[in-house]
């Protein structure tokens, strides 16, 4: 019950399915490439039906169907596919498919970023292992069928450049990914999943970058970032307000792509201090978004000399690591004037925090 996505010399098994998780947790690495030439970022893709070749109504909806899963669950500056009588990339049915011996569907994206071709095998076509049946065909819909809409997902992860996800032996995570090796028929679990999985995300993120640096990076990720803390004075007079600035990147990782060195905006970042010397670390409060990319900033009138740094705490729903920055020293020095006498808190033994929202 394999497909096969040809492209580039080379024969690949094809199949289809899985969504993004909900929380992050353990898994495989990001899904494979193929090794086909990248597309542009935010391309327009622009299919039509292949002359002498056109799939019947009911799958001609559930493709259309499948390029718009795509569009949908890519989260990142990957290409979006457009129907359109007179594109240049095609989708092809029936029985002189280029798919091989054992192909349920293929695909071939070896011609980017200029065109691509789909074909589905013919409704009713008899291989060892039985008869094809797509569930669209089907009325009433019976299991052992295939998901048109799910397939076509599939075959355009492998147009974007996707090769086949590496399951666990027990295929515990085969959810992860929509591009598997071996396509599940109705109704077995996944069977009918339209959105990428957070692996395929993932890739589809290292390749064609994030589509904002406030959206989130797929949890089948494991990203390092940086975090830089600088302080606007770090010898000040008592009462003298300190603005505290904090940069928020991913780490310069050449596995990453596209994603190495953006900035990461509206997360949690957190200023905390120490009186030097010690291990011991307050926290003061959040630091609310700076003017630029990935930055942050707080203002705080300190009441004594500490060590200060920012933690970026390990978020559960993205692929980010935690991290902390270098500490950074404020030494405040006692009034030693009238007027600096005047201008300071009256028996204040903490800090104020003037925060910037």
């Amino acid at each position: 019950m394999n497909g096969v996505l040809r492209g580039a010399g080379v024969t690949f098994l094809i199949a289809a399915l899985l969504a993004p998780a909900a929380v992050r947790v353990t898994a495989h690495s990001p899904t494979p490439l193929i090794g086909w030439p990248t597309w542009n970022q935010d391309q327009v893709i622009r299919y039509r039906w292949m002359a002498g070749e056109v799939p019947p109504t009911a799958m001609q909806t559930a493709i259309k169907a499948g390029a718009i899963d795509s569009n949908e669950s890519k989260y990142s500056r990957a290409p979006t596919f457009l129907y359109d009588p007179a594109g240049s990339s095609t989708v092809e049915y029936g029985t002189s498919v280029f798919c091989g011996l054992n192909g349920l569907a293929c695909a071939d994206g070896g011609n980017a970023p200029s065109t691509f071709r789909v074909a589905f095998r013919e409704h009713g076509h008899r291989f060892d292992w039985g008869t094809l049946r797509w569930c669209q065909m089907l009325k009433p819909v019976t299991d052992g069928c295939y998901d048109v809409e799910n397939i076509m997902l599939d075959e355009l992860g492998h147009v974007l450049g996707l090769g086949h996800h590496v399951n666990y032996g027990n295929e515990s995570d085969y959810g992860d990914s929509v591009v598997q090796t071996v396509s599940r028929a109705r109704p077995l679990k996944y069977w009918n999943e339209h959105d990428f999985g957070r692996c395929d995300i993932a890739t589809l993120q290292t390749r064609y970058d994030m589509t904002s640096w406030f959206a989130g990076y797929s949890t089948c990720l494991d990203l390092a970032v940086n975090l830089g803390l600088t302080a606007s004075a770090t010898t000040v007079s008592s009462g003298t307000q300190v603005t505290f600035s904090a940069a928020l990147v991913v780490a310069d990782n050449a596995g990453d792509g596209r994603l190495s060195g953006n900035p990461v905006s509206s997360r949690t970042v957190h200023l905390q201090r120490r009186v030097k010397g010690t291990t011991t670390w307050t926290s003061i409060g959040q630091m609310p978004a700076g003017t630029g990319a990935g930055t942050y900033v707080l203002r705080i009138t300190p009441a004594a000399t500490y060590e200060w740094r920012a933690v970026f705490p390990e978020p559960a729903t993205e692929g980010l690591r935690g991290a902390s920055s270098a500490a950074v020293a404020v030494t405040v020095i006692k009034c030693q004037t009238l007027a600096c006498l005047e201008s300071a808190p009256a028996d204040d033994p903490g800090d104020r925090a003037g925060r910037e929202r």
